[in-house]
């Protein structure tokens, strides 16, 4: 190696060093600054402002229309309505509908909001420095200024249509958790005061489900039947049959104690509502010399000679009575309704 190649190769790490020293010498941590403010196409031309403002009130409308949509879901579609969709099969109307219209609803005010910013309100970046947490009253001014600045900035007072549009989407999203709540059972109404029964409809007897002639029930038998009509294929059966299940005995007619009950029966026999009224069990068992029916659940007992009254257990007031009697063709028919609500006390009473 000659001596040009030695000088070369010991000269090589000081220029290296040179190099490293010059690196550390800056200070990796310096603030860059902010890049220069460009202005936007919205902050130079008042026509592709106003397009930017009636796109975010449309977004916002659309919400509107949706939240309007998703109600009118509730009522349009019944709960059991299935539509196939492709790609995703069978499915149900109700829930697609309202999963649709709720999503849009929340969507467009999001990207209403989000176009609003990024096309509207002011994008220039400012620094500021740290400050304690402690708000003093110059800070809490400060705080009032910028949201002051803020609001101009915006321009929610010069852009009248967009802030309506807001407010209205904003106003009107709640009513879909209004709506919801609905859902979260069926109204009473007047179901709870009403059974099945009506005038005219035939006693079909449980067992055999052929109607009930007076011949049918001997003293001392228990029999139970349902309305002419209600059939156990029905889609609603079992929440009929929870108020129109009947009890059916045959007394004496000597032996009934209670004048009002005579006179609904025929030829001593009456018919009660097969359900307790204390917490709506069926009852089931009857003793055919004293004439009490006994509710399995709680004990509660009643006496069907005297008007189905409470003697013992905590029902609270005597089995509901329906009317009955004979109609053209021999059969035992209905004269009409309960004479009170079925099952046990609510509501006082109503």
């Amino acid at each position: 190696m000659s001596s040009q190649e030695i000088s070369e190769a010991e000269s090589l790490p000081n220029a290296q060093d040179t190099t490293h020293g010059t690196a550390v010498a800056e200070n990796p941590f310096a603030d860059p600054g902010l890049p220069p403010h460009k202005p936007r196409i919205q902050d130079i031309d008042e026509r592709a402002a106003k397009r930017s403002e009636r796109t975010v009130a449309l977004l916002f409308t659309l919400s509107m229309l949706a939240t309007i949509g998703f109600i009118a879901s509730f009522v349009i579609f019944p709960v059991d309505k299935i539509v196939y969709v492709w790609p995703l099969g069978h499915v149900s109307a109700t829930n697609l509908s309202l999963g649709m219209t709720l999503g849009l609803a929340l969507f467009c005010i999001g990207a209403g909001a989000v176009h609003w910013a990024r096309t509207l309100m002011s994008d220039e970046e400012m620094a500021d420095d740290r400050h304690a947490i402690e708000a003093t009253p110059e800070v809490k001014a400060k705080v009032m200024a910028d949201f002051a600045d803020g609001a101009r900035e915006s321009a929610i007072g010069r852009r009248p249509l967009i802030r309506n549009t807001m407010l209205g989407a904003l106003a009107m999203v709640p009513l879909s958790g209004l709506v919801l709540l609905r859902e979260l059972g069926p109204l009473p109404e007047k179901k709870l005061f009403h059974t099945s029964w009506a005038k005219g409809k035939q006693l079909i007897n449980m067992n055999t489900n052929e109607p009930l002639r007076p011949e049918d029930v001997q003293v001392g038998s228990l029999t139970f039947a349902k309305p002419e009509g209600l059939e156990e294929s029905d889609h609603e059966f079992n929440n009929k049959i929870a108020k129109d299940a009947l009890m059916i005995v045959r007394i004496q007619p000597e032996d009934i104690k209670d004048r009002r009950e005579l006179e609904w029966s025929h030829e001593g026999i009456v018919a009660f509502s097969k359900i307790c009224t204390h917490v709506g069990c069926p009852i089931s068992l009857y003793e055919q010399q004293t004439h009490h029916v006994l509710c399995p659940c709680h004990q509660s007992t009643f006496d069907l000679s005297d008007g189905a009254r409470v003697i013992f257990g905590p029902a609270g007031h005597p089995l509901p009575q329906l009317r009955i009697g004979v109609n053209d063709e021999g059969f035992l028919e209905a004269l009409g309704d309960f004479s009170e609500p079925v099952g046990p006390a609510f509501w006082e009473r109503g």
